[in-house]
């Protein structure tokens, strides 16, 4: 919530109270759920094409002379079907608008210097997360073919098109949001809650749970589209360490600066008093 100006000289670090706070909160999920409702009648409208790429991997088993399709096995399953592929792509096209909102709510209660760190954030974690759903996309069709090759001889796949859809949108979101860590350790490094050098101490573990994560995210069984989902997302982790060992280094330095320039302070003023 924007603060007067009057308010802003007896306020300068612009703080909000536990109401305000409240009101602040509830305008930005209004305006959330305003921008949701909208991106979800465009993915209403959207439905075809989407709907006609999200086939195309169970399509073109048919070329590999494989029978397979979408079963929608009650009345009104098409329906229910059109409604979640509506709001997933709502999520995804009002992204920039619901992550602006957050942004919106956390500004006021931060200082100057906290406020562009949260303005990079929100400029950063929209391609990210677009970046990370695009790399699940191009694996999902290698993942619908290798996974219905355990079809046995002369058995058809009547996929449930619900599940199918949960399937796929899982998998899609599940790499958005992973692309999002290393931003999201960048922030918690700026907000001065972890040092770098504690990132970078503890790269094995993370090398660990970031195969162990594409292990049971990828839902192929190769090795090949696990380690092609994994290195990207072990790059940005390190592109993050980085970023957060350098920012240490920078804080650090501007820290002894502010003690020497105080410690020099107390003593001019320890000599003017004697």
């Amino acid at each position: 919530m924007a603060l007067n100006t009057g308010a802003r000289k007896s306020n300068p670090e612009a703080r909000m109270a536990l109401t305000a706070h409240l009101r602040e909160l509830r305008k930005r999920f209004v305006l959330a759920a305003i921008g949701l409702a909208v991106g979800t009648v465009v993915g209403w409208f959207l439905f075809d094409p989407v709907f006609q790429a999200l086939q195309d991997p169970i399509n073109n088993l048919a070329s590999e002379g494989r029978v397979a399709a979408l079963n929608f096995g009650g009345i009104a399953t098409s329906f229910d079907v059109k409604i979640r592929v509506a709001l997933f792509l709502g999520v995804m096209v009002s992204s920039p608008w619901w992550v602006y909102q957050i942004w919106a709510f956390i500004t006021p209660g931060l200082t100057k210097k906290e406020r562009r760190s949260a303005f990079a954030f929100v400029g950063a974690a929209v391609p990210l997360f677009f970046a990370g759903a695009f790399l699940a996309w191009s694996v999902l069709p290698n993942a619908v073919r290798i996974l219905t090759e355990f079809t046995p001889p002369d058995s058809v796949n009547w996929i449930d098109a619900l599940t199918y859809l949960k399937f796929v949108t899982q998998f899609i979101l599940a790499f958005g949001v992973a692309f999002l860590m290393p931003l999201i350790m960048v922030v918690v490094t700026f907000l001065g809650l972890v040092r770098g050098r504690t990132w970078l101490k503890g790269w094995r573990w993370a090398i660990v749970g970031i195969f162990t994560f594409c292990a049971f995210a990828t839902p192929t069984p190769d090795a090949i589209s696990m380690i092609l989902m994994a290195l990207p997302i072990v790059a940005l982790y390190f592109i993050a360490v980085l970023v957060c060992i350098r920012h240490d280094k920078r804080a650090d330095k501007r820290r002894a600066q502010e003690d020497a320039e105080l410690d020099a302070a107390l003593a001019d003023d320890t000599t003017s008093a004697a």
